[in-house]
């Protein structure tokens, strides 16, 4: 197996995986810890309403697992959201964002190989999805597609959930008004260098993500992370306030030329069209004041940890005794040689 002598932090965002997480976790820490230098595995807990915390807390005793921490979340959130919540959080030289119900842990080796050779971001993207309705999938597809279309990259295929990131990246990203949400596309987008790989591996999840949350969600990432759809509609606006101004130029060219024009069809058509003019010219300021307006916001936090707890062991300060008392051995014995007789 490969080793790779770096620090790396691991997020891992569960809900309701009570029964699973001993399970899930030990899988996690066995994989993880002949594969690099150190490491520490951070659980974000998405506001389990079953006994989820507890587990955790046990895992994280004397007895339980080390180089877990844990951040359990007040309310629900979404998994960019919660991802964020541990990966601000990181100590480690590379972070990898992993779903334990989706992605495929052992095709980390391959990842961080790519990212110690010198790519900023790897994405890795399983072949096999977990099956969703019809309805999800074809508002996923028509998601992609227009995110595509406004910001240049598809969201599923070129940065995907899976990712390694070194802290470079991050350390980009926290210098964004909202990382929490431009965390999902920034990496892609920012002119780092990264690497997509792909992988074949069955998924775990069962559960079907529900559509209105998904939609909800999705005109929100869409939204904050590109202005296109507000250009869009300003340029919309434009266009009306144009359109109208030709038209009434074509109102009076038929009065004009025309002398069987009916009567008050003239001042009538007019009449619309200033209106409709004055309407267009009203939200085309009104949308570049919405995008001014948006560009200052200060959001309140998207999230709050109401409980925070690390384990018990932590393999690097083990490793830091053990430096240390080999230290103080070394210095008495020098010591005991230097002292004159």
């Amino acid at each position: 197996m490969a080793f790779f002598p770096v620090f790396l932090s691991v997020v891992l965002v569960v809900r309701n995986q009570e029964a699973r997480l001993e399970e899930m976790l030990s899988a996690a820490v066995g994989s993880i810890s002949p594969l690099v230098g150190d490491h520490e595995i951070i659980v974000v807990d998405n506001a389990s309403t079953d006994g989820s915390v507890a587990e955790l807390k046990r895992l994280t005793s004397e007895n339980g697992l080390p180089n877990l921490q844990v951040y359990a979340l007040t309310k629900e959130v979404d998994a960019d959201t919660a991802s964020w919540v541990g990966l601000e959080n990181a100590l480690g030289d590379f972070v990898a964002v992993i779903d334990p119900l989706a992605d495929d842990i052992a095709f980390l080796p391959q990842m961080l190989d790519k990212a110690v050779s010198g790519a900023d971001v790897v994405f890795a993207t399983n072949e096999q999805r977990p099956r969703q309705s019809l309805a999800y999938t074809l508002a996923y597809s028509v998601f992609n597609r227009l995110y595509k279309f406004f910001n240049g990259i598809h969201l599923a295929n070129e940065a995907p959930q899976y990712r390694v990131l070194s802290k470079r990246v991050i350390n980009f990203i926290l210098q964004h008004p909202q990382p929490s949400i431009t965390y999902r596309h920034l990496p892609a987008t920012g002119g780092f260098a990264r690497v997509n790989l792909r992988y074949s591996a069955p998924p775990r999840a069962t559960a079907a993500k529900p559509l209105g949350e998904s939609i909800g969600r999705g005109t929100r990432l869409l939204v904050s992370t590109t202005r296109a759809p507000m250009r869009l509609v300003m340029g919309l606006s434009l266009f009306g306030a144009v359109a109208n101004v030709l038209y009434s130029i074509y109102v009076l060219a038929v009065a004009l030329l025309n002398p069987n024009v009916a009567a008050g069809w003239v001042s009538l058509s007019l009449q619309q069209s200033g209106m409709f003019l004055l309407i267009s010219l009203v939200l085309l300021v009104l949308g570049e004041y919405i995008l001014h307006m948006a560009s200052l916001s200060t959001e309140g936090p998207p999230y709050h940890v109401a409980q925070e707890f690390t384990s018990a062991r932590l393999t690097r300060r083990e490793k830091l005794n053990v430096e240390d008392a080999s230290t103080e051995r070394g210095r008495s014995v020098f010591s005991a040689a230097g002292r004159p007789a």
